[in-house]
């Protein structure tokens, strides 16, 4: 498993269809302070002409905070989507979708920025990003 400098284990992940496009606004499900994120750019993502990037489950990618303290407020932060509403389907053949789409702030080492998620956590997400399946209180 390699590890690259605060993107998460690159290992063999199973295509995940990326739902959660530039501009979309999602939950924050830590205990930072920021309660709305809103995605700004999808680093590492290619797609074609004038289609938006989008995010699935486990990816990373830059966040404003549009709601929450101002500390927080107007400046670029790092995040890993951790639920995403549209279906993931397993290897095994079972499809797991959320009722939401939310995040959780991460630092530039990768570090998560919280203490605590709430809510469930994608299985894909915690296999990709370990830091955020130790704080994780339901993988699913």
């Amino acid at each position: 498993m390699a590890k690259q400098a605060g993107k998460g284990v690159e290992e063999f992940r199973p295509y995940v269809t990326r739902v959660i496009p530039v501009g979309a606004q999602i939950v924050c499900a830590d205990n930072s302070g920021a309660k709305i994120l809103e995605i700004i750019n999808v680093p590492r993502h290619k797609t074609r002409v004038s289609r938006l990037p989008a995010a699935a489950v486990g990816d990373f990618c830059n966040v404003v905070v549009k709601k929450g303290p101002a500390v927080l407020r107007k400046q670029v932060h790092g995040a890993v989507i951790i639920r995403q509403k549209y279906a993931i389907r397993r290897l095994n053949g079972v499809r797991v979708c959320f009722e939401d789409n939310a995040a959780v702030l991460i630092t530039p080492e990768g570090e998560t920025r919280g203490t605590d998620i709430k809510g469930p956590v994608a299985a894909e997400a915690s296999e990709k990003w370990p830091r955020v399946a130790n704080l994780a209180s339901m993988v699913v």
